[in-house]
């Protein structure tokens, strides 16, 4: 088995079905990842040692996925030396999802963690391999690729609209 360069990680499984999104996104890129569950409030312990050590074990991007008041995603930014995405999570307790975007995104100087919008964690996918393409010419080839059909798929809508008569 390939080590894993990307982390994916969340506060429950609760978060599961947004933060897949990003496991499909590394797969479709052939990006070996790892998902598993990092709580801050319920696993301390775990934070702090999967913190500490993720980039010892060959790590380059933590993706870490929150709801409600969020705190993983900044608190592995705080201890890891690597770049963390954070994905803010519409959860059951929240409010409307902004106590987890405010809370991913008010990072203070010194801490940053990127974020992309309430549960895309597609998007989050996405800048992991971007990150990861910046040393790697083939997977930067393979974005191109991906942003060029993105491209041409808008194309063939603004055709198929235009073509047609209401």
């Amino acid at each position: 088995m390939v080590n894993p360069l990307v982390s994916i990680i969340m506060g429950s499984d609760s978060d599961l079905n947004v933060m897949q999104e990003a496991g499909k996104v590394l797969k479709e890129f052939n990006i070996p990842f790892e998902i598993t569950i990092v709580s801050a409030h319920r696993t301390p312990k775990r934070l702090f040692e999967f913190s500490e050590n993720a980039h010892k074990r060959g790590i380059n991007v933590i993706i870490a996925g929150a709801g409600g008041s969020a705190h993983l995603p900044g608190m592995v930014a705080a201890i890891s030396p690597l770049p963390v995405i954070g994905v803010p999570v519409k959860s059951s307790n929240s409010l409307d999802g902004w106590d987890s975007i405010l809370s991913i995104l008010q990072m203070p100087g010194g801490v940053p963690v990127a974020t992309v919008a309430l549960n895309n964690a597609k998007n989050a996918g996405l800048l992991a391999v971007q990150i990861l393409s910046v040393a790697d010419e083939k997977l930067k080839e393979k974005m191109i690729s991906y942003k060029d059909k993105l491209c041409s798929d808008v194309m063939k809508k603004i055709d198929n609209i235009e073509r047609s008569s209401f």
